[in-house]
């Protein structure tokens, strides 16, 4: 790995707060509620202006992970990138829910080195390799960044949706598969594993593209990491929150960055 490297589109928004940038990363499932004998999926992987819209990036699949119900991993077929998305098929050879995410973690470095900025991206092994002792001005964060969604086939579970005590996670009250049009649906926030208070949550309905205004729906976590939402219509939405501060966990990091989205569908009653 080159110490200066070219990073992409995702590789920013993993870095900065949601936030801070108009380009959104989504993961879109076909369908996410399945009854067929032997259903399939298809899903579109992006980074764009407008919300579930291909006009930006492709969201990369290199670190996709897909997890059965049973709680093992399932694998996608057809994986494709273009020039504005990602998309692969995958079979849904269990009942039950899948968990379908891309994960990112480890260390961005920026400093300066002969007046021009330097940036690197890799794990705690490498930096001491890549990254010049010394470097001036060096800035180093930590960062975990969580893209997904969930997919049920026949009955929803709860096997795939346990957290894994990396970065911010969603702790489902309501199960994300069964989430109705005028309904409240209740969910948790981890981060680390452990409730995420004050959490900043935005929530937006798809069809961005054709209307003058955002039309976001906005929460806050409370002390336990929970809060409630009632879907005012049926359709698909991205919700997106961030986290930063100065308690980072992997050394030499000295910040730490986490940022989590997830694509819901909400059904018509």
């Amino acid at each position: 790995m080159k110490i200066t490297m070219k990073w992409s589109a995702l590789a920013l928004a993993l870095v900065l707060p949601m936030s801070a940038h108009a380009h959104k990363a989504w993961l879109l499932p076909s369908e996410t509620v399945l009854s067929a004998k032997d259903p399939w999926i298809t899903v579109d992987a992006a980074v764009s202006n407008d919300i579930f819209y291909f006009n930006h990036v492709p969201l990369r699949l290199d670190s996709l992970v897909i997890t059965a119900p049973d709680g093992t991993p399932a694998t996608p077929e057809n994986s494709a990138t273009g020039k504005y998305r990602s998309t692969f098929d995958l079979h849904l050879t269990q009942q039950g829910t899948y968990r379908i995410a891309t994960v990112n973690a480890g260390l961005f470095a920026n400093w300066e080195e002969d007046g021009k900025p330097k940036r690197w991206r890799g794990n705690a092994e490498t930096f001491a390799k890549e990254v010049p002792k010394g470097a001036k001005d060096l800035k180093v964060t930590q960062s975990n960044g969580r893209i997904e969604t969930f997919v049920t086939a026949g009955k929803p579970s709860d096997g795939a949706l346990k957290p894994t005590g990396q970065g911010i996670e969603l702790v489902p009250v309501t199960h994300p598969n069964d989430l109705f049009a005028g309904e409240a649906a209740t969910f948790k926030l981890v981060l680390d594993g452990k409730p995420a208070a004050g959490l900043e949550i935005e929530i937006v309905p798809d069809g961005i593209r054709y209307r003058d205004r955002q039309n976001e729906i906005k929460a806050t976590t409370g002390a336990d990491g929970s809060f409630s939402v009632t879907w005012p219509n049926a359709g698909r939405y991205w919700l997106e929150t961030s986290f930063q501060d100065d308690k980072a966990t992997t050394p030499p990091a000295t910040q730490r960055r986490a940022s989590y989205v997830v694509t819901l569908e909400v059904l018509p009653q």
